[in-house]
């Protein structure tokens, strides 16, 4: 788990024997590339921490991926909705490589989040962070031209940059590919 205790520890400092608890609750998993890990209108009942590999979040609206967020080394991915709201998750979430996770149950999560409280203050410091994301690119779209988007883009999100598929950071983006691939020859 040497990625996603960095990564925790990055956000929000935990001892060893949260570690150690954490580890407890966690099962080792290999997803192929392409592999659905939550599906939309369907219940999971659980949160992976990618170990290694990155995902992609997307709505589907009329037919059309609309890419929402990516998670790489370090990451946790959950539905919100099932989490918090016990309602079916409103996102796909699809690995973009082969992943290696831990999968957690969502009342395991729950449980540790009400019982430990770093890793609830770590809860708490990812939220802040996904909050800040989500209302950024809210703030991007409706105030950036494309290739300052773009441009805000690479510099917050390098890995997914070098990583992921053009149509799903164009789709993340709201331009089309033909703008993005534009946009990325005139360097």
């Amino acid at each position: 788990m040497m990625n996603v205790i960095e990564k925790i520890n990055s956000s929000y400092p935990i001892s060893d024997d949260t570690i150690r608890i954490l580890k407890e609750n966690v099962t080792l998993c290999h997803f192929p590339k392409k592999y659905q890990l939550i599906k939309a209108d369907m219940f999971c009942k659980s949160a992976y921490f990618i170990e290694k590999g990155m995902t992609r979040s997307f709505w589907l609206v009329n037919g059309e991926e609309i890419t929402t967020s990516f998670s790489d080394e370090g990451g946790i991915v959950f539905s919100m909705d099932e989490l918090y709201y016990n309602k079916p998750s409103e996102e796909f979430v699809e690995t973009l490589e082969d992943v290696v996770a831990y999968r957690i149950s969502l009342t395991d999560l729950l449980r540790l989040f009400e019982t430990n409280i770093e890793l609830a203050n770590w809860g708490r410091v990812i939220h802040q962070n996904e909050y800040r994301r989500s209302h950024r690119s809210h703030k991007e779209h409706l105030t950036l031209s494309a290739k300052e988007r773009y441009e805000e883009f690479k510099q917050q999100f390098p890995l997914v940059c070098q990583r992921a598929q053009l149509g799903y950071i164009a789709s993340y983006l709201g331009i089309t590919l033909s703008t993005l691939s534009r946009l990325r020859a005139q360097k």
